[in-house]
């Protein structure tokens, strides 16, 4: 008997050690490629691990969970789209979400989706109690901080993509500041328009500020063209006043050489230097005069003409032919 209490008593003990075995074997767990292990000690989240192979005490001490940290979710704000579509076309409008001020004092109303994933499993499931409303009012709140630091017509058309950057920059901010364990891959911005109740006026403005933009334009390309030629002709005013200064003073230095230089003549040879003044005085007037040569001795012969008009010798004689 006392041996079959013995055997019967390691027999127990055998079981126990299997049972033993096999609850902490429990503990072994495996994280997926998409997933982050979250470890809670008594409901207490004490680590996080990576895909693989791991270890924890065994339930009820300590408790694994799973969450997908590669699935990426999308929110849409200012609209809602059908099941599985985050296209603005056909979607129901919610005008409380996408209405906004600009930085020009202007309303639009701005569509947008954002695409976020889990970033930190830990955070994600023990910082904050709803994630995706968490992840609403930062985005609204980060699109109208954005929104309201630029004019209406850079919304409109041009840096429609950088303020869906600086949207994404500002909201992944503030999720961070709270600890929401979240990263936001991308902001797109669906549809950016005043409301319809302003559409009109808003449209008839658009269109006074392009027709004074094209008659800027049109001033600034006059300006460009009239100003370069009023300078230039300026310049060549300019130019040709220097030129006639310049002749008008070598004609006038010319003439005081010109001056002196009789003047010295003068007085070293008084009668040469008047004599010829006289020659080139008369040489000078004479020059343009009709000629007639008198021949004094020819008066009383008859038959001879007492003086020749030389000029009247080159003019043509009429009534002459050439084949003569």
């Amino acid at each position: 008997m006392p041996r079959q209490n013995f055997s019967g008593g390691r027999g127990l003990l055998a079981i126990a050690a299997v049972v033993v075995v096999g609850w902490l074997l429990t503990g072994v767990y495996k994280v997926d490629t998409d997933e982050q292990g979250v470890v809670l000690r008594f409901g207490k989240w004490i680590d996080t691990t990576e895909p693989g192979l791991h270890y924890r005490l065994p339930y009820p001490i300590d408790a694994v969970l799973k969450p997908k940290v590669t699935k990426v979710n999308q929110l849409q704000l200012g609209y809602r789209a059908a099941e599985g579509r985050f296209e603005r076309a056909g979607a129901r409008n919610v005008p409380e979400e996408s209405r906004m001020l600009t930085g020009d004092e202007n309303i639009v109303e701005a569509d947008f989706t954002v695409f976020w994933k889990i970033k930190d499993a830990g955070q994600f499931l023990f910082h904050v109690r709803d994630p995706e409303g968490t992840v609403k009012v930062a985005a609204e709140s980060a699109m109208r901080e954005v929104v309201g630091r630029n004019p209406i017509q850079s919304a409109l058309s041009e840096k429609r993509q950088q303020i869906a950057d600086q949207a994404r920059e500002e909201l992944q901010r503030l999720l961070d500041a709270y600890g929401a364990g979240i990263l936001v891959t991308q902001v797109q911005l669906q549809k950016v328009e005043p409301p319809a109740a302003v559409i009109d006026a808003f449209n008839d403005v658009q269109r006074a500020r392009a027709d004074q933009e094209r008659a800027r334009n049109e001033a600034e390309a006059y300006r460009n063209d009239i100003i370069p030629r009023a300078r230039g002709d300026a310049e060549r005013l300019v130019q040709e006043a220097e030129a006639y200064r310049e002749q008008v003073l070598n004609l006038a230095q010319g003439e005081v050489q010109r001056f002196l230089a009789l003047y010295n003549a003068y007085r070293q040879a008084e009668d040469v230097t008047m004599r010829r003044m006289y020659l080139e005085t008369m040489e000078e007037i004479l020059k343009s005069a009709p000629k007639v040569v008198v021949d004094p001795s020819a008066k009383g012969v008859q038959g001879v003409v007492p003086y020749m008009a030389l000029p009247e010798l080159r003019k043509p004689q009429a009534g002459k032919g050439g084949g003569q």
